[in-house]
């Protein structure tokens, strides 16, 4: 089994503030908000504990269970300010026929009622962790922190505003299983801020390459599950924006494609404070992915630049 090991020191160094009680997307994540002494409680004695346990356990027996039983599947779901949404989002997980599985949910110092109503959840399921960051330090640092401390022979991605279809994980795994994928996503919808339908359906391509991800994107990030045994684990690209396409780059150097299935399997929540929408200001991320991440020349990052805007122009995605 081949997952690249991060020092655990820099886990409790990161790790700091969680509360035994209990996200915005990256976009919210982005005010920059800093919180105050005494807002967030200590370090207790369960995270330390919890990180010992993590300390003693080697890569080839992490929770990698034989063909007839369920491998545990490790979702990542970084957290700001989502106290009014990240209810269902658990409740989405909860509702999985994939029952094997841990919700890491990093808080990346939330102001709301988040983590009172993460608490409600994590009384009633253990499989429900919830961790909070020192600092506001941003969607890519909350999602890497958490896994780090992932134990799953998969990894899955879910925003805290965003919901799955309950069949989700077991029809995605067992698509991955049949064809002996270690990198996959499926199709997914929007939805309005109160949940409802808008009517479009994102369809994801039965396969994906670097360079299509440098085009045009085709992944939406709450779809996507890779095995950690296969590929690892990965730094997300610390950029305040566009971070989940700088980490599929990053899977893509080590594998060829990311498979798409060609099922609704997600929702995704369009947010009228979002500030993602605002294609302009993401220009200045893609140059920084383009140039600064994946060390592009100045030709081909324009060109990525002018076809993105294109796509986006025209409605084409």
């Amino acid at each position: 089994m081949n997952v690249s090991t991060i020092p655990d020191q820099d886990v409790m160094d990161e790790l700091l503030n969680t509360t035994k009680n209990t996200d915005d997307r990256d976009d919210l994540m982005t005010q920059g908000h800093k919180t105050t002494e005494g807002s967030h409680s200590s370090v207790n004695g369960s995270l330390e504990n919890e990180l010992k346990q993590l300390e003693s356990i080697s890569p080839m027996n992490q929770n990698i269970s034989t063909d007839d039983e369920q491998d545990l599947v490790s979702i990542i779901m970084p957290a700001y300010n989502c106290g009014n949404c990240i209810g269902e989002s658990i409740e989405s997980c909860q509702a999985q026929g994939w029952k094997n599985w841990e919700l890491i949910i990093m808080d990346d110092c939330s102001t709301d009622n988040t983590a009172e109503v993460v608490a409600r959840y994590q009384n009633e399921d253990k499989r429900v962790r919830y961790f909070t960051l020192s600092e506001n330090s941003g969607a890519a640092v909350a999602r890497t922190r958490a896994m780090r401390i992932a134990t799953g022979r998969y990894i899955a991605f879910l925003d805290s505003d965003d919901l799955w279809h309950p069949d989700k994980l077991e029809r995605q795994i067992a698509f991955m299983k049949a064809n002996q994928y270690d990198f996959s996503c499926t199709d997914y919808s929007s939805i309005d801020e109160d949940g409802e339908p808008t009517g479009k359906v994102i369809k994801c391509k039965k396969r994906a390459s670097y360079n299509d991800i440098l085009l045009t994107c085709p992944v939406g990030n709450s779809t996507v599950i890779y095995d950690v045994e296969s590929l690892g684990k990965f730094e997300v690209p610390n950029i305040r924006k566009r971070n989940d396409d700088a980490l599929w780059l990053q899977i893509l150097k080590k594998t060829e494609y990311i498979y798409g299935l060609n099922e609704t399997l997600m929702f995704y929540r369009i947010r009228e404070a979002s500030l993602s929408r605002n294609k302009f200001d993401l220009v200045k991320y893609h140059w920084k992915l383009y140039r600064e991440i994946e060390h592009l020349s100045v030709v081909r990052s324009v060109f990525h630049i002018v076809c993105w805007g294109f796509i986006k122009l025209f409605g084409i995605k």
